[in-house]
């Protein structure tokens, strides 16, 4: 009997195998059924994910994640795409998170539409732009390698020292620990946006250009 759900594993990470004619639907509950059988095998582990089979989108593969995290102890350091060197892409990933000096928790890739809500339990790196209406929350800070023009809530158990960082800062609101501040897109014309980094800093949110000398006097967690 053919399987509609998979789990191919090595030393670096998953590959979960879906059967592509099956609705989303049913293979998300079987997704998560089968992690939940296998979750004292995985225990504690730290992973990159990978998915085939079935094309998924972002919002879909995001969806997968939490299944998977929701039905096993697996901590999802990144979903990256299907390669043929996929073991070697795994283990860079891996490894490059893994050595870092922070937790860097969640990496969303794609684009965050009005309405969408994405969350991480630590810090999260979104690999794309935060449309208006979009929202980020994390108990991290939180980078956005794109345009962030939704709101970004960061440090929400009450971590002042998060930060929110982002390649175009034009957010609609930015929240780090119970500190809120409204943002403004100040580029006039066609000025080119330039990466900037807001923090908290005597009560109140600050956003700045992002320098060596700005990174140096910011009092990180």
């Amino acid at each position: 009997m053919k399987q509609s759900v998979m789990i191919k594993g090595n030393t670096y990470g998953i590959t979960v195998v879906l059967d592509p004619e099956l609705p989303f639907s049913q293979l998300k509950e079987e997704v998560a059924a089968k992690f939940q059988e296998s979750s004292g095998f995985f225990k504690n582990a730290r992973m990159a994910l990978a998915f085939e089979g079935k094309e998924l989108d972002s919002a879909e593969q995001m969806e997968m994640v939490s299944a998977i995290t929701a039905n096993s102890s697996i901590q999802v350091l990144c979903v990256v795409d299907s390669d043929k060197e996929k073991e070697e892409i795994f283990r860079s990933k891996a490894e490059m998170v893994q050595s870092a000096e922070y937790n860097p928790g969640l990496f969303y890739k794609g684009t965050l539409r009005g309405g969408q809500v994405v969350e991480s339990e630590n810090n999260i790196v979104i690999l794309g732009d935060v449309n208006p209406g979009g929202k980020v929350i994390a108990k991290g800070s939180i980078i956005v390698l794109g345009a962030l023009k939704g709101n970004a809530y960061a440090g929400i158990s009450g971590n002042e020292k998060a930060f929110v960082a982002a390649l175009d800062m034009a957010a609609m609101q930015i929240r780090i620990g119970d500190t809120i501040a409204r943002c403004e897109d100040g580029r006039e014309g066609n000025e080119d946006p330039v990466p900037k980094i807001a923090f908290v800093e005597n009560g109140n949110i600050y956003v700045e250009t992002i320098c060596k000398e700005v990174l140096n006097d910011i009092n990180f967690a």
